[in-house]
């Protein structure tokens, strides 16, 4: 190609490109035609010297959503955007999305399982009221506590029964007990033993990970001794449900979970939707744990959190 031509091309591109001349702009600034003009920027693109890259963020985010099913074998990841990486920004886009998720798939006759904490709070907000017939809606863990602390359990209830225009069944119990007979005198009341089995039965979960940092919700509810807490942030992962595991997905700490009332994980194993809403560096072990641990098969999360899982 002659010099000139491509001279002219190299300059027609800068002037379109970079300075966002329109094309009788640069027409007019190099004295040729219009028409020359669109065939020096096709020139400019055919030799390379305008390369037109697209970043479409709803393609980067499917790709996110299949990596992260393949990775963890998931039935469904689902990867929320969001503008900055905190808690309280992400709880919210995330409660948000998982709203819209279980709008989309809850059905007649369906039961949901639900647990307490900031997220699914900010999830049971986001709900959207469905004219549905005989939807039930369960407490999955205790909560009761002797902390002034709030773990939004009756809001949440509350909520997610007023979207599906049902009443909701409590489990008025705290998450952990001091002995194990206590759980076990507890769980055999007849009306607790059906709140129980109404949860194991939920074909829809959801729920949060709990961080083992010692400001997270669960640790301030004054469930654990000092030296439980020391114990269970020097081998935790992250709990679900008030239960411990490892970053395999390990339960530990066995004495404390038999003194736990509520769902045992590997019911969650069970669920047709499993979904796990959480994100956030504080969670990042946690949420790895979990899916190790085969305890979600729908994972709710943002595009940070959802990188480091993958580079994980």
């Amino acid at each position: 190609m002659e010099n000139d031509k491509l001279t002219k091309a190299i300059e027609a591109a800068k002037l379109y490109y970079l300075l966002d001349y329109n094309q009788s702009e640069v027409a007019k600034e190099l004295g040729v035609s219009r028409p020359t003009v669109s065939r020096l920027l096709q020139i400019a693109k055919e030799e390379g010297i305008v390369q037109i890259n697209i970043n479409d963020p709803s393609e980067d985010f499917n790709n996110l959503t299949t990596k992260l099913e393949q990775k963890f074998n998931l039935k469904k990841a689902i990867v929320s955007p969001v503008p900055q990486y905190e808690d309280n920004v992400i709880k919210k886009y995330l409660g948000e999305t998982a709203a819209n998720f279980l709008h989309r798939i809850v059905q007649d006759g369906d039961i949901i399982g639900v647990t307490w904490g900031s997220t699914l709070y900010h999830t049971s907000v986001a709900l959207k009221e469905k004219a549905l017939k005989d939807v039930k809606v369960v407490q999955l863990k205790g909560g009761v506590s002797h902390s002034e602390t709030n773990n939004y359990m009756s809001e949440i209830l509350y909520l997610f029964g007023k979207a599906y225009h049902t009443t909701p069944h409590h489990l008025p119990l705290p998450a952990i007990v001091d002995h194990v007979v206590v759980k076990q005198a507890m769980e055999a009341d007849r009306h607790i033993k059906q709140i129980l089995d109404l949860g194991r039965q939920a074909n829809i979960a959801l729920f949060t990970i709990g961080p083992t940092k010692s400001e997270s919700l669960l640790f301030q509810l004054g469930y654990f001794t000092d030296e439980e807490m020391t114990a269970i942030q020097s081998t935790a992962a992250g709990d679900i449900c008030s239960r411990f595991f490892d970053l395999k997905g390990r339960l530990c700490h066995e004495q404390l979970n038999n003194r736990t009332l509520g769902i045992e994980l590997d019911e969650l194993k069970k669920k047709d939707y499993s979904v796990l809403i959480a994100g956030g560096s504080q969670k990042i072990k946690g949420i790895q744990g979990a899916l190790h641990g085969g305890y979600a098969n729908v994972l709710v999360t943002d595009q940070f959190t959802a990188k480091f899982l993958l580079d994980s």
